[in-house]
């Protein structure tokens, strides 16, 4: 199969995916009270009205009185125009309020991305190449440190340290500083080596383990005997064989930190990004943001394992849609 064709059928198992994902949305709306319905029904008895028909005329405007499968072409064609509903707790659409959340998560999630995903390989090489060394112990502490300790744990030990022990950076986020400033630097600062020293640790030890296994091989001692540059040997020998295994690491320890962690990162530095919106969504019982906030998450690991397997394609041609399906 063709590059090209793997790829676009890669893309159409993803949307495939994804609209089972959001039809288990739409049965899970289903099967749950609609708060609309109770809010109206609850205002209508205050006033002395009759609750329901208070609440069959909710029905009747939200379409609920359709047949079901109108309802659910109805709620798929909303979900993919972002027509995502009303918040109540917010008083904003739905659409808005995780727009402007993802504006603030990406602003840490960014960076932190960069750094994981370059410093993550490169700390796993230079183990591997200073086997058993005290530089290799100091990295694989570090690694084993950094995969253990609690995400919410360790960034709470350095706010206290660094924020209210010594003051060096501000204790609570503050959204009204320039995106590109330096005090919004500091202010990101400890969630970005928060999640950091999370992710880097497990991507770490999966480089040394397998980049120690080629820096050892066959073709490794003959590319050095035929006189070939430390640097492309190194290049095409260790680092393309070790990133294919690697990459899947790296894809899944991202997205496992971007969906669980980063919740309770951002209660802890009170970050307004999307996994503080999903928490006060959940505490406010906010059904309609609840189901935005998850659906982003939910589209973003689709997304990166799409980027998985393409990425799986380019570093190893031999990998097919047929062989992996």
């Amino acid at each position: 199969m063709s590059f090209k064709r793997y790829v676009a059928a890669r893309t159409l198992y993803a949307v495939f995916v994804s609209m089972v994902i959001v039809t288990l949305a739409f049965i899970f709306l289903r099967l749950s009270p609609n708060p609309n319905i109770q809010e109206a029904a609850r205002s209508a008895a205050l006033q002395g009205g009759d609750p329901e028909a208070a609440a069959e005329l909710v029905k009747e405007r939200r379409g609920l009185n359709d047949p079901l499968y109108v309802q659910w072409w109805d709620f798929i064609k909303n979900i993919y125009t972002l027509d995502w509903g009303w918040s109540q707790s917010r008083s904003q659409p739905v659409t808005e309020a995780v727009l402007e959340g993802l504006y603030y998560t990406a602003q840490y999630s960014i960076p932190w991305t960069l750094l994981t995903i370059t410093i993550g390989p490169a700390l796993g090489l230079y183990s591997a190449s200073r086997m058993y060394s005290w530089k290799d112990h100091l990295a694989t502490f570090y690694a084993f440190f950094g995969f253990a300790i609690p995400n919410f744990f360790f960034g709470i030990l350095l706010l206290l340290f660094f924020g209210v022990w010594l003051g060096w950076v501000p204790i609570t986020y503050d959204t009204t500083v320039p995106v590109f400033s330096f005090e919004n630097a500091r202010q990101l600062v400890l969630p970005v080596i928060t999640l950091v020293t999370g992710s880097i640790g497990g991507i770490m030890r999966v480089s040394r383990n397998e980049s120690a296994e080629f820096m050892n091989s066959d073709f490794m001692k003959t590319a050095k005997a035929k006189g070939v540059s430390p640097v492309r040997a190194w290049a095409y020998h260790v680092l393309r064989p070790t990133m294919v295994p690697l990459s899947t690491s790296m894809v899944s320890r991202l997205l496992a930190l971007f969906t669980g962690a980063s919740v309770l990162v951002e209660v802890v530095f009170s970050i307004p990004g999307l996994g503080r919106l999903l928490f006060s969504s959940v505490v406010a019982e906010d059904t309609s943001l609840v189901l935005g906030t998850t659906l982003v998450f939910t589209f973003i690991a689709v997304m990166g394992n799409l980027i998985e397997d393409i990425v799986f394609r380019v570093l190893d041609p031999r990998i097919s849609y047929d062989d992996r399906d």
